[in-house]
């Protein structure tokens, strides 16, 4: 039951007035009564007798009215020791990602971590999101948001945060790359994959999906360029070179958004699941793992 609810009632118990329950609690007392008829459908008791000139509390009424003083009591204990514990914890956390994630995933942590720990400062460091766990693994950072790898180190434990598709794009300006796929299209012939020039990453999972992609598809694709970090792809694109694979989460934060198009193909790449990774070791510091549970808590909604 809400804890608002619990204080309502111990309110009213004590001064047996709807209107100065009201007041105390900036209710009106028509307010105060449905407040009060939904503890009572809750509890399945009427908690208070009530007649045209006096308010009493029935018997399950004063047991609820102890029950309240007790959930209370253990509620406020409980906030003043994580409160205490918050003010104790100083320090700094170093993360590494990617441009994109560091505004679209960890903008979502940084607000309520900093409300709730204060004196915990964050290093940030961003770079291609395919490196990130090889920064973790080497001890250059104590957690990172990335995508989570196929195959996870048993020196590392990972956190899903939110999911995102990878995504075909090519590019929406006229230019040989869209003429060509958009001729296809219109002709509701599959596309001649052979004959379209790839943007690839460097390395990362995005590029091994997508290696075997072309293996299951039977494909030995053209390769225009091979470029670090998802936004390049989304650049190159733009530009006309050819098609890339990316991430949606990229795609949708992406100042070029609007000059790719995405591509609908029949046997689309499985999505990355992304999130945050550190090694079992560095989740030991207090520092770490109140940043881990923040971010468990500001994205459980998704899960």
């Amino acid at each position: 039951m809400d804890t608002r609810d619990l204080q309502l009632f111990l309110t009213l118990s004590e001064t047996l007035h709807f209107g100065r329950t009201g007041e105390g609690m900036y209710l009106s007392a028509s307010a105060v009564s449905r407040r009060v008829k939904g503890m009572e459908e809750e509890v399945g008791q009427r908690l208070l007798e009530r007649d045209n000139r006096r308010v009493s509390l029935t018997e399950a009424g004063r047991q609820f009215q102890l029950y309240a003083r007790q959930a209370l009591a253990a509620w406020q204990t409980f906030n003043q020791a994580v409160r205490r514990e918050a003010e104790l914890l100083s320090g700094e956390v170093s993360v590494y990602c990617s441009v994109t994630a560091a505004y679209s995933v960890l903008s979502g942590v940084l607000e309520p971590f900093r409300r709730r720990y204060p004196d915990i400062d964050i290093k940030l460091r961003t770079g291609d999101q395919a490196d990130a766990i090889n920064h973790l693994l080497a001890g250059d950072a104590d957690i990172a948001i990335a995508a989570r790898p196929d195959k996870l180190s048993s020196r590392l434990q990972f956190q899903t945060l939110t999911h995102s598709p990878l995504l075909f794009i090519y590019p929406a300006i006229h230019c040989a790359v869209e003429s060509r796929i958009r001729s296809q299209l219109e002709a509701a012939r599959p596309l001649s994959w052979q004959d379209v020039p790839f943007i690839v990453s460097e390395r990362g999972l995005a590029r091994t999906r997508l290696e075997q992609w072309f293996r299951s598809e039977g494909l030995k694709p053209d390769i225009y360029a091979q470029v670090s970090g998802h936004e390049a792809i989304v650049s190159m694109v733009a530009l006309g070179f050819g098609v890339g694979v990316v991430p949606e989460l990229v795609l949708a934060n992406s100042p070029l958004k609007e000059k790719v198009q995405v591509l609908e193909v029949s046997s689309p790449l499985a999505p990355f699941a992304v999130g945050l990774c550190a090694s079992v070791q560095r989740l030991e510091n207090p520092l770490v793992k109140a940043f881990w549970d923040c971010a468990k808590a500001s994205y459980r909604s998704e899960f």
